[in-house]
């Protein structure tokens, strides 16, 4: 498929930069920023995203019935997939046909790879905060070793003695 003429070549959709511009004596409204299509982007409508998938409409539904997989809605309740979508799509359809798993035993491996990814984000948000609090405290315990006053506190060594005192008490 070829891109139309007039539509930018690296993938985007809608105006790029300088694109759609007024001319010279006519009033610039704010542009709005281009539309930025990202694998979460629900696009497809479900005739597209079944034939993506490689499955029947109606096995879309039922998915999304079951919690499997739930598309974005739009206004009028028409479900939209994204990319995201398609892939979970075909990864029910691979373990349902090739594992043998059945739809309960996939929609609780769904939740929890979901369960896994969010307790590996929370723990990358965890670590990143510890590293800052450990930076924030090398910060801190240098700024206190720089303001000491050497030249008000006399060094003396201290001899260590190994005498030894035997205490009596008074009777």
């Amino acid at each position: 498929m070829s891109p139309h003429p007039d539509s930018p070549r690296d993938g985007r959709i809608g105006p790029g930069l300088g694109e759609g511009l007024p001319g010279p004596g006519r009033a610039r409204a704010a542009a709005p920023p281009p539309y930025v299509l990202t694998e979460d982007t629900p696009v497809y409508v479900i005739s597209v995203a079944a034939e993506l998938s490689g499955l029947h409409p109606q096995t879309l539904r039922q998915y999304d019935r079951l919690g499997l997989v739930c598309p974005d809605r739009t206004a009028g309740r028409g479900r939209r997939y994204s990319a995201r979508d398609i892939q979970q799509l075909r990864e029910v359809q691979r373990l349902s046909q090739d594992e043998g798993i059945n739809l309960a035993g996939i929609k609780r491996i769904i939740e929890l790879e979901n369960q896994v990814a969010a307790l590996q984000a929370r723990a990358a948000e965890l670590v990143d905060a510890l590293e800052s609090a450990a930076a924030t405290l090398q910060q801190r315990e240098a700024a206190v070793h720089a303001s000491y006053r050497r030249d008000l506190v006399p060094y003396q060594q201290v001899q260590q003695s190994s005498a030894l005192v035997v205490w009596r008490p008074k009777r």
